[in-house]
């Protein structure tokens, strides 16, 4: 991501018989591509910039190219469900920093996205790859989506299992072979 802020762009990284959507896009889709678009990074938005915000969306999808932005998308949006949860680790948040290091770009970004999603539908697929969060670093789940707490410190032993926000955000517990319900 950085390389996309300070490199000039000759040409876009989408064969122009390509097209992107902006209702293709999920929302942390259409945060990352407002993060490498030309976005000015203290813009705010005004009443009939639609136009103008989705051209930025299309602009940085082109530039980064669907598979880039989908992957990054993935990461931001597991590192953010980290984040909430209060899990991320160290090397979580300097994975996330060197992909976005620059976090006021990146929550005008994020802001900015969310106010797309009242003015245009997201397709089922956008919806579903909104869905699937990917961490990025080591996690303290080791990619199980369930690691151990302990609430009592006078009983170390008293371990309760947490689901890992990142790898398991529905908390679903994995079902014993040979058991239906």
């Amino acid at each position: 991501m950085p390389a996309t802020l300070t490199a000039s762009h000759l040409a876009p990284s989408l064969p122009t018989t390509e097209l992107v959507s902006v209702s293709d896009l999920s929302n942390s889709e259409r945060a990352v591509a407002l993060y490498a678009s030309d976005m000015p990074g203290e813009y705010r938005y005004h009443r009939g910039d639609d136009g103008k915000v989705f051209a930025w969306i299309v602009q940085g999808a082109c530039r980064l190219g669907l598979p880039e932005l989908y992957r990054s998308a993935a990461f931001q949006n597991g590192y953010r469900l980290l984040w909430l949860a209060r899990t991320a680790t160290g090397e979580q948040e300097g994975a996330h920093k060197r992909r976005f290091p620059n976090a006021a770009r990146l929550r005008r970004a994020l802001s900015l996205a969310s106010l797309t999603v009242g003015m245009t539908e997201m397709s089922p697929a956008a919806r579903e790859r909104g869905g699937r969060p990917q961490v990025e670093g080591a996690c303290r789940c080791a990619g199980t989506g369930w690691f151990e707490v302990c609430y009592d410190p006078e009983d170390p032993t008293s371990v309760a299992l947490e689901n890992c926000a990142g790898h398991n955000p529905k908390g679903h517990m994995p079902t014993p072979a040979g058991v239906s319900a």
